[in-house]
C-alpha cells in the first residue's frame, strides 16, 4: 500500500481541528492536512444557530456558524489542505492513517497526529429505558440537525429528558417553532447545564425543570403517545408510587455525550475511565508518541472557545514535537479527591507551564481548590461556587513542582 508522506494529519474538521491547524501554520508548519467526514468544515457548530459562542475567544457574541465560519475563513485565505466527505477507517500506532471516500481509498503516513473528532450522543439503549419503540425519540443532537438543518419539525408536544445544554437549547428552540414543551426531567438533584441556559432557555419560557425525576417507561406503538415519569431517590432508583404520566408525541434525550475514541482505540492509545477519552499529558500527548488529542475528543468540554483555546495550547507542543521529537518524559501523576471527576492533564512533566482542567463531581460553594505536593499545598485558589456544568481552568507554573511525586487535587470546603 503506498502512502503519502504528511507531517501533520488532522482528524476532524471542527472547532478543535481548526483551530490546530491554524495555529501550526502560524508556527511555520505548512504540511498540514485536514480530514472531515462530513461535507464541510465546522464540525457540530454548523447546526448550533443559538449565539453565546465566541465571549471568551473572540470578546464577542457568535452564532455557531458564525464561530465557525472565522476559523474557515482563516483556513481558505492561508489554503491549509483539507478533505470532507471522507472517513478515516483506521489509525495505526505508527501514525498511518486510512480512509475512504467517494473516490476509494486513501492512505498517509504522518509524523504526528492530531485526534479532534468530537463526541456523539449517549443513546436511548445506552439507558436502558423499558417501554415500546415508536418514532418520535430523538436525541437533542439529532433533532436540532433535523430542525436547524433540514427545516424538518420533529415533533409538536413535547418532553425533554435531561438537563444538558444542547437539551435545554432544544427546549427553547422547539417552543421558538410552536411546539408545547411540556417539562425538562433530571435524573440528578441539579441540572447538568450551564446556569446561563438554565435561565435563558427554561426560566425565560416557564418552561418547567423537574430534578430528581426520570423516564421510567415509554408509550405507543408506531408513534410516541406518552411517558411514564417518576422521583428518584439518593441512588438514583425510580421511586414506588411516585408514577405521572405525561402525554406526548416526542421525546427529546440529553443524557450526556461520550468522546469518539474508535479511532483512538485502534492506535492503541490508553482511554481514561472517566472522561472516556484519552490520558495525556500537559503537551495534549497520548500514550502512543506523536499522537496527540484535544476539544470533545479528550473531555466534553462546556464551551467551545475552551475547545479552540485547548487546541491551540496543543499545536505549540506539536511544533516542539516536530522539530526535534523530543518531549520531556511525564512521570508526575496527578490524582484527585473523591469530590472531583477528573483532570487534564493526567501527567505532566514539571518542565514546563500547563493548563489544569478540572471537573467537579457535584455543586458546592465557597471551596477552595488546592494542588498539592508530598503532602505540602503547592496552590491554591478561592472559589464561591463550584458546579459539574463548568470547568474549572487553573494555570499551573512549573516551577511549583519540585520532585516526581504525585499531584494530588483537592477541594475544601
Amino acid at each position: 500500500m503506498n502512502f503519502v508522506n504528511k507531517e501533520v494529519v488532522i482528524i476532524g474538521g471542527g472547532p478543535a481541528g481548526l483551530a490546530a491547524a491554524l495555529e501550526l501554520y502560524k508556527k511555520g508548519i505548512h504540511d498540514i492536512l485536514i480530514i472531515e467526514r462530513e461535507k464541510n468544515l465546522g464540525g457540530i457548530l454548523r447546526q448550533c444557530i443559538h449565539d453565546g459562542f465566541g465571549l471568551t475567544r473572540f470578546k464577542e457574541s457568535l452564532s455557531g456558524p458564525e464561530y465557525a465560519q472565522r476559523f474557515i475563513d482563516e483556513i481558505e485565505k492561508l489554503k491549509i489542505p483539507y478533505i470532507t466527505n471522507t472517513t478515516v477507517l483506521s489509525v495505526t500506532k505508527d501514525k498511518k492513517i486510512t480512509a475512504a471516500s467517494k473516490a476509494g481509498f486513501m492512505t498517509w503516513q504522518a509524523k504526528a497526529v492530531i485526534l479532534t473528532m468530537g463526541c456523539r450522543e449517549r443513546t436511548r439503549g445506552a439507558l436502558g429505558i423499558p417501554g415500546e419503540r415508536p418514532a418520535g425519540v430523538f436525541t437533542a443532537g439529532v433533532a436540532q440537525s433535523y430542525i436547524n438543518l433540514y427545516n424538518t419539525m420533529v415533533g409538536k408536544n413535547v418532553v425533554i429528558l435531561g438537563s444538558g445544554d444542547i437539551g435545554l437549547i432544544m427546549a427553547r428552540r422547539m417552543t421558538l417553532e410552536g411546539a408545547n414543551v411540556k417539562a425538562v426531567f433530571e435524573i440528578l438533584p441539579y441540572a447538568s447545564g450551564l446556569s446561563r441556559n438554565i435561565q435563558q432557555c427554561l426560566n425565560d419560557y416557564s418552561i418547567p425543570l423537574y430534578l430528581s425525576h426520570t423516564v421510567t417507561n415509554i408509550h405507543g406503538s408506531s408513534r410516541l403517545t406518552g411517558v411514564t415519569v417518576s422521583e428518584v431517590d439518593h441512588d438514583l432508583k425510580p421511586i414506588p408510587g411516585t408514577e405521572k404520566k405525561y402525554d406526548c408525541d416526542t421525546l427529546i434525550l440529553s443524557v450526556g455525550l461520550i468522546p469518539e475514541n474508535e479511532l483512538s482505540l485502534s492506535a492503541g492509545v490508553e482511554l481514561d475511565q472517566r472522561t472516556k477519552g484519552a490520558i495525556v499529558d500537559e503537551n495534549y500527548q497520548t500514550s502512543v508518541d506523536g499522537i496527540f488529542a484535544a476539544g470533545n475528543v479528550l473531555h466534553v468540554h462546556d464551551l467551545v472557545d475552551f475547545v479552540s483555546l485547548e487546541a491551540e495550547r496543543l499545536s505549540d507542543s506539536v511544533s516542539i514535537y516536530l522539530q526535534n521529537k523530543n518531549l520531556p518524559p511525564s512521570n508526575v501523576k496527578i490524582i484527585t479527591s473523591p469530590e472531583i471527576t477528573y483532570t487534564i492533564p493526567q501527567y505532566v512533566s514539571g518542565t514546563k507551564n500547563f493548563n489544569l482542567s478540572i471537573r467537579a463531581k457535584e455543586p458546592l460553594k465557597d471551596c477552595k481548590i488546592e494542588i498539592l505536593q508530598d503532602g505540602s499545598v503547592i496552590k491554591s485558589v478561592d472559589m464561591k461556587t463550584v458546579i459539574p456544568a463548568e470547568m474549572i481552568n487553573m494555570p499551573v507554573n512549573y516551577k511549583l513542582i519540585q520532585s516526581e511525586k504525585d499531584l494530588e487535587v483537592m477541594v475544601k470546603c
